[in-house]
């Protein structure tokens, strides 16, 4: 029955306390729960459900209690709580139920500390929420800033490279322009110094023109002062010897006269006397007659008979060599061999025609189609092509052109140049005779002139006499046209320097360059055969039988592989100067007692030749540029 009591009244003090919860909805439940019984400090208000968690969001400010209490007091409520108070205080059980609220306010105090601790420990989440977002976003901030510092640092190195670049280009540039300056002014200094030496040497020829024509006004002047002095001693001798001489006269005036009137008296006498005797008349006149008609015979047959001689005999003294005989049956024994079938100069195909003349492959065959045409020439009418040969010394030059006009069916003829030059003003004549002396051959005749640059060479050249520019411009005359008679060919080694109508009159050039490798084994071999192989030559003759048979030569262990090796060590060298080496290794043979050529030995004098060659080379390196182009 008490318990019954003590619940009624709890819910009594329950209503009463919701009835003013109701009134006043806005006051806070901590002070609802005000206990009068008790010391202790009312405990801190709960957490608004409205209160914010993160640290933030805005916490609205809470309103004073007077202006809640003003603002929505409820009177009836009040009267209601007041009434329940009373009631509680008039009940037997107020004890208890005090016990029972002060029970209740405890553990409300303890869901409250309890709250609190858990809003303590959700603000402590919020600040290490708050703390960790700030941490996070400083390390966005230092990596933000740090990716920043490393862009700065790439867009400076960026900038530096390019900077450096810049500046490489522009030093490059600058460099450019500074060679370019450079070369502009060597370039300038070098045009100034060749218009420098051109003035110069203008100077000196025209220094040279002015000392020639002062010499020779001095040697005039001083030949007219000799002549006037001559004239003058020759007149004053005159006189004096006029004068003995009229003096002599007229000592010996009167002999003269008495001897001539003795003559006439004479004469005068034999007159008469043929004058009266018939017969001796008759053999007088007749005696001078005849021999007046003798000395014109004798005059007149000797003219002939010279001319004839000259006509045969007349080959010009500029031929060194010539198919051509000099007397009327020389020609005889020739033409009989040639006639034979075994040796005619017909090219027969696939054939070497060149003798003992080794050539590049191609060049042999060009040689050839040039003979083969040459000797067809003059059959069909056709105009003869002019030739040139050049290149270095002793490459077959002569000895090609000699083996064309022998075997092209023309006769032949060979000069050199160096004669020419001797001759001084003589030198046009005998280039005349030279052409008219060709257009006396049948067949047609090929001229060969060797060394031709010693007299054709350029007409501005100031070392060229006045008598050379003379034959030059006479053999220009004579091969103006192109000529049915004359086969025109020239050898040098200096083509550069031939003038440029020579040139012009030329249809075929044709180079020579020195042999090749295969080449040079086989003229090593030719000249193997031909000095140490081959016995030697003797002529017959009552020498043959006096002289000592020279002893055989003995060649050991001599190999193709040997003449190969020989052959790669002598690069350079020309045909003749291979002709020149086996001619040494004879020499070095014909030292030997045993007359025995061994490997060793042909080793020793080809080593020796190399060197000699390059020494050679030197030294001319050291004088002069080359000779050929």
């Amino acid at each position: 029955m008490a318990a019954t009591r003590i619940s009624a009244c709890a819910a009594m003090a329950a209503a009463a306390a919701a009835t003013l919860s109701t009134a006043s909805p806005n006051i806070a439940y901590a002070e609802f729960r005000f206990n009068p019984f008790s010391s202790s400090n009312p405990p801190p208000p709960a957490p608004s459900s409205s209160q914010p968690d993160t640290p933030g969001d805005p916490v609205p400010d809470e309103k004073p209690d007077a202006e809640v209490a003003k603002g929505s007091f409820d009177a009836d409520s009040l009267e209601r709580g007041a009434k329940a108070v009373r009631e509680m205080h008039s009940s037997p059980y107020k004890k208890q139920l005090f016990e029972l609220m002060k029970a209740q306010e405890k553990t409300r105090q303890s869901e409250l500390e309890v709250e609190k601790q858990e809003w303590e420990a959700h603000q402590a989440r919020v600040d290490i929420e708050r703390q960790l977002k700030l941490l996070e976003e400083q390390n966005n901030l230092l990596q933000k800033e740090a990716q920043y510092k490393a862009q700065m640092l790439r867009n400076e190195d960026e900038l530096a490279r390019k900077r450096k670049k810049d500046d490489h280009e522009v030093q490059r540039k600058n460099n450019a322009d500074l060679v370019d300056m450079q070369y502009q002014s060597a370039l300038k200094k070098e045009q100034t110094r060749i218009a420098n030496e051109i003035k110069i040497q203008e100077k000196i020829r025209e220094n040279e023109r002015n000392l020639a024509e002062i010499q020779r006004k001095t040697i005039k002047e001083k030949a007219l002062a000799d002549a006037d002095a001559r004239v003058h001693e020759a007149k004053l001798s005159e006189e004096t010897d006029q004068k003995m001489l009229l003096e002599k006269l007229n000592g010996e005036k009167e002999k003269w006269l008495a001897a001539i009137n003795t003559t006439f008296s004479h004469i005068e006498g034999g007159v008469r006397a043929l004058l009266t005797d018939r017969s001796k008349l008759l053999m007088t006149i007749g005696g001078a007659t005849a021999l007046a008609a003798g000395i014109y015979t004798t005059r007149e047959g000797s003219r002939v008979t010279w001319g004839y001689i000259n006509r045969i005999l007349g080959q010009p003294s500029l031929i060194r060599e010539s198919s051509i005989g000099k007397f009327p049956w020389s020609g005889l024994v020739s033409k009989g061999v040639k006639a034979l079938p075994f040796t005619s100069t017909a090219f027969a195909e696939g054939q070497s025609t060149l003798g003992n003349v080794i050539l590049h492959p191609s060049l042999q065959k060009r040689i050839e189609q040039l003979a083969r045409a040459t000797a067809n020439t003059k059959s069909h009418q056709a105009p003869f092509r002019n030739m040139l040969f050049y290149g270095p010394p002793g490459t077959g030059k002569t000895m090609v052109a000699r083996e064309i006009a022998r075997r092209s069916g023309l006769d032949y003829a060979m000069m050199t140049g160096g004669d020419v030059a001797p001759l001084g003003p003589q030198a046009v004549t005998k280039i005349h005779e030279i052409f008219d002396w060709a257009k006396k051959s049948k067949k047609g005749l090929l001229l060969f002139i060797d060394e031709a640059d010693a007299f054709l060479c350029e007409r501005n050249s100031m070392y060229m006499s006045e008598a050379q520019r003379s034959a030059l411009n006479a053999l220009l005359f004579r091969t103006g046209d192109q000529s049915r008679d004359i086969v025109l060919v020239l050898a040098t080694n200096r083509p550069g320097d031939l003038d440029s109508a020579v040139t012009d009159r030329i249809d075929e050039v044709i180079e020579f360059p020195l042999p090749g490798e295969e080449e040079r084994f086989k003229l090593l071999k030719l000249y193997l055969n031909k000095y140490l192989v081959e016995e030697p030559k003797t002529k017959p003759g009552l020498g043959l039988l006096l002289k000592k048979k020279p002893q055989k030569i003995t060649i050991k262990d001599l190999s193709d592989d040997l003449l190969r090796e020989a052959a790669k060590k002598t690069e350079g060298f020309s045909g003749r100067e291979i002709a020149k080496l086996m001619a040494g290794v004879q020499a070095a043979v014909y030292g030997r007692a045993d007359c025995v050529l061994d490997p060793q030995l042909f080793m020793e004098v080809v080593d020796y030749k190399v060197a000699e060659h390059h020494q050679r080379i030197k030294l001319a390196e050291g004088d002069s540029q080359p000779a050929f182009s």
